[in-house]
């Protein structure tokens, strides 16, 4: 059983470093929520994922997985990224996983067809790895199984995850995909997303918000 899993942060706590941009916890909270949404979408789009799983503390964001009709792991309280990717990672192989796509729920440009693309990219990898575009940290990663390796999200997280496999003698695969590889960290990232209009629930908070017309 392939499931998706959507990693995401309790919304109060999401995206400080957009401050300089989005000064407002607020209007922080509320990005992070429409960026949610955005990725929820394309995870229950995704034509090779068996599930769509959801790991997170936020009770909002706990409703929108219930109504979505995707299975909730509820972290209970922030415990970190990995800590939660790793409680979910337990409780759905145990639930029957084999495989797991952990996405981040602050790349919104993500298609059902990036993550159908991540799911079958090389099938003889354990590990696919999805890089951000400085190729610096991961915002997709793919396990076979489940629990092969850790995630280890953070700072050069990509980095970490690549040399993790080569001491295991784990296989693995770096594959470059656009639009998964722009996540909204900081402000310059803003501005790099509303280059282009899209249909998501993001790019209609930023263009709320004042910040798509300069």
């Amino acid at each position: 059983m392939r499931v998706v899993l959507v990693a995401a942060k309790q919304l109060a706590l999401a995206k400080s470093r957009l401050a300089p941009a989005l000064p407002s916890n607020l209007e922080r909270a509320t990005l992070a929520e429409a960026m949610f949404r955005d990725v929820l979408a394309a995870a229950l789009s995704a034509r090779l994922a068996d599930r769509v799983a959801v790991v997170t503390s936020d009770i909002r964001l706990i409703g929108y997985a219930r109504a979505a009709g995707t299975l909730v792991v509820d972290e209970e309280f922030p415990r970190g990224l990995n800590v939660a990717v790793r409680i979910a990672t337990t409780a759905l192989r145990d639930a029957g996983a084999t495989t797991i796509c952990t996405v981040l729920s602050d790349i919104p440009l993500t298609t059902g067809a990036d993550i159908d693309t991540a799911l079958t990219v090389d099938p003889a990898a354990q590990v696919v790895l999805i890089p951000s575009r400085d190729c610096s940290g991961t915002n997709m990663i793919v396990r076979t199984p489940p629990d092969v390796i850790a995630t280890q999200f953070g700072r050069l997280s990509l980095v970490r995850h690549r040399e993790d496999c080569r001491e295991r003698a784990i296989s693995c695969q770096v594959v470059r995909i656009s639009r998964p590889a722009l996540d909204l960290d900081l402000p310059a990232d803003l501005i790099e997303f509303a280059r282009t209009p899209t249909m998501t629930h993001t790019f209609r908070n930023l263009d709320r918000l004042g910040l798509l017309h300069g």
